[in-house]
């Protein structure tokens, strides 16, 4: 069973940014959307917004722990190229059953059909619902009201700007979601650092990943 994890954040809150540490680790990365990384280096993968494609990488990824960046738009490209072709009524409430079965589809390959000792890192954007909390940016109801996409994940963490620099939350304010087990991190704030993460997430659950312990060490 592997561990899928979900980061959320807004746009330039350092979703992306947090991966700068995973260049030359082992690491894979789905790209949903075919843009540059904010920073050098490259982190091997695949650039797809197709999910059959998607879940075929995870499965044969070489890495260890694999990122899928912006993954909701994996849910907003799907809706983009058929909402048009739609009419009303039933087709349209099939499109949005369509959107939301795709993605808790996803979830659920990752949780049961993703080899063991795999990290799978979810990376959303964020949105506000009519009560002002924070959550995963979706679209339609289904995904939301009756799933609770945040549900399915033990690890949410949310990625924040705190005084111009990018941290990630562990835990809930009591109206943004963040979570984590009792004792995995230290504090409720910790560094933007998916690598440091992912170290934490092996130690918890005693899966350490060798190759990158091996690599960190060499490089001292």
């Amino acid at each position: 069973m592997a561990i899928p994890v979900l980061i959320i954040g807004k746009s330039g809150s350092g979703k992306s940014a947090s991966m700068k540490h995973c260049v030359g680790k082992d690491f894979n990365l789905v790209r949903v959307l075919n843009k540059p990384l904010p920073f050098r280096g490259k982190i091997p993968g695949w650039v797809t917004d197709d999910y059959q494609m998607v879940t075929r990488a995870l499965k044969s990824a070489p890495a260890k722990s694999v990122v899928i960046d912006d993954a909701g738009y994996l849910i907003t490209n799907y809706f983009m190229r058929n909402h048009s072709t739609k009419g009303k009524g039933n087709e349209v409430f099939g499109l949005y059953n369509t959107l939301a079965d795709n993605f808790w589809n996803l979830i659920e390959f990752i949780v049961n059909q993703v080899p063991q000792e795999k990290v799978v890192y979810v990376m959303m954007h964020e949105d506000t619902d009519d009560y002002g909390n924070v959550k995963a940016k979706t679209i339609g109801k289904l995904l939301d009201e009756k799933i609770c996409l945040e549900g399915m994940f033990t690890i949410v963490l949310r990625c924040v700007n705190n005084l111009s620099e990018h941290k990630f939350i562990t835990q809930s304010d009591g109206s943004a979601i963040s979570k984590s087990p009792e004792g995995m991190f230290e504090d409720t704030e910790i560094p933007n650092d998916l690598l440091y993460v992912d170290s934490r997430i092996r130690e918890y659950y005693g899966i350490e990943n060798p190759k990158n312990r091996e690599q960190k060490e060499s490089e001292k």
